[in-house]
């Protein structure tokens, strides 16, 4: 069977095009729309607490990357052919690590950055997610019986509480 061309949209495609320029724009929305600095001492503890968000979300991000394998690695919603359900590692703390750690190290580069588009790009990527994850839901339930199961005993975006 012929596979639908990707601008239909039909695996979820456009939650990535969107969730690239949102990329884009968390990336450099500090140079786009530049803004006055922020006042001592509230500079000092975002650039703090940005970089260790930053850590904290890249290291999450990636031990999600490891723990789901080549195999299950896709951008897309829609679950690979050979998918297999993971559910241990990252995943047993949140469902989607890897969204979890984009959104975390996003906001984090908008407080280091000391940057409001920034973070309002951050939070477009958090309602993004929380969007996509939807979609992708529906697919795993299909999928796997034990999803709905899971679902209920571990949250989506941020550990333990939603």
């Amino acid at each position: 069977m012929a596979r639908a061309p990707w601008y239909k949209g039909q695996r979820g495609e456009w939650y990535v095009v969107v969730q690239f320029v949102l990329f884009a724009l968390i990336g450099f929305g500090a140079r786009l729309f530049p803004q006055p600095s922020w006042t001592e001492p509230f500079a000092l503890v975002a650039r703090v607490l940005g970089f260790a968000l930053m850590a904290a979300g890249a290291v999450l991000a990636f031990w999600g990357l490891a723990a789901l394998g080549a195999n299950n690695l896709t951008a897309l919603p829609y679950p690979r052919e050979t998918a297999s359900l993971v559910m241990s590692g990252p995943y047993a703390i949140v469902r989607n690590p890897i969204y979890s750690g984009l959104i975390l190290g996003s906001f984090g580069w908008g407080l280091w950055r000391e940057s409001w588009p920034t973070l309002l790009f951050a939070a477009a990527l958090f309602v993004l997610f929380d969007l996509k994850t939807r979609r992708e839901q529906a697919w795993l339930e299909e999928r796997f019986p034990e999803y709905r199961e899971y679902c209920r005993r571990v949250k989506k975006l941020i550990p333990w509480l939603y």
